[in-house]
């Protein structure tokens, strides 16, 4: 099974112009305090990790000759460096909120750091790929379908459709490059499998967080629900096991999931609501 990227693919940073509410609503997604801090847990996430994955890109550009991938190249640090600034000002909300951001983020710096001073720059890059490729198969989940933000208040649904739409586009950019550079399966398979753990503790670890501070870590309701929503039958992560598991193949490649349609259409819906334009 094999596929490439789209001939006709393009990625390029867009210009947001919706605003955030500010305060943000405490349960922005329909009162649900599950739902609202497990989005909520991984944006605390990104802005660190978007900057990791533009340095491990950055880095093998050089390297780069087709003028075609330089610019996907180039778009693909345009959208993540874009992605990181929107969610810092999400991350001010919830620090206004009462949450412990710093507390939060500062192990995620702390493992950057040993990954920038002990791993060589493949296995940086390796990394990046495999976190690409869990934020592609969750952009995946949010594109296809709405009910995973049912209840969201408008603003934040956009936000978070228009971050899994730019991860769609450039979805197999570090890939590419790195099977460019280093081409080693094995290490990738090794960096998904660390990736995992930390995102699922990393998480996990943000979500507990901000329900002790909201007085909810006995709602026993809550955490049952949101259990169910993330891990029950057709649930959130249950229904990624399928394409999370393909990484693991030798002949893998990110567009043998092949949502290119479905990006062009959420792309239209984007432009519909007059949300997005592309930059000069």
């Amino acid at each position: 099974m094999t596929a490439v990227t789209p001939d006709d693919l393009t990625i390029s940073p867009r210009r947001i112009e919706f605003q955030l509410p500010d305060p943000l609503p405490r349960y922005w997604h329909g009162g649900d305090p599950f739902k609202t801090h497990f989005f909520n847990a991984m944006s605390l996430l990104f802005p660190d990790g978007e900057r990791f994955f533009i340095d491990s890109v950055r880095y093998f550009r050089d390297r780069v000759e087709d003028p075609r991938q330089q610019q996907l190249i180039k778009g693909f640090i345009g959208q993540e460096g874009h992605h990181s600034r929107e969610h810092i000002e999400y991350n001010r909300r919830l620090e206004a909120q009462g949450y412990d951001v710093t507390a939060l983020t500062e192990p995620v710096r702390r493992r950057i750091r040993y990954a920038n001073a002990h791993f060589s720059p493949e296995r940086r890059l390796a990394a990046t790929v495999a976190m690409e490729h869990f934020t592609a198969i969750m952009a995946d989940a949010v594109l296809r379908e709405m009910r995973w933000f049912d209840g969201a208040i408008e603003p934040m649904r956009q936000v978070w459709r228009w971050h899994a739409l730019e991860e769609t586009e450039h979805k197999a950019v570090a890939f590419d490059l790195y099977m460019q550079v280093s081409g080693d399966r094995a290490q990738l398979r090794r960096a998904m499998r660390l990736s995992t753990f930390f995102f699922l503790r990393d998480v996990t670890r943000g979500v507990w967080h901000m329900m002790r501070r909201d007085g909810r870590l006995t709602d026993v309701g809550s955490w049952y629900r949101g259990m169910r929503w993330l891990w029950g039958r057709n649930g959130f992560f249950s229904g990624l096991w399928s394409a999370y598991r393909d990484f693991y193949r030798e002949d893998f490649h990110p567009w043998q999931h092949d949502n290119y349609r479905l990006m062009q259409e959420t792309q239209h819906e984007f432009d519909a609501i007059n949300m997005l334009g592309t930059k000069p």
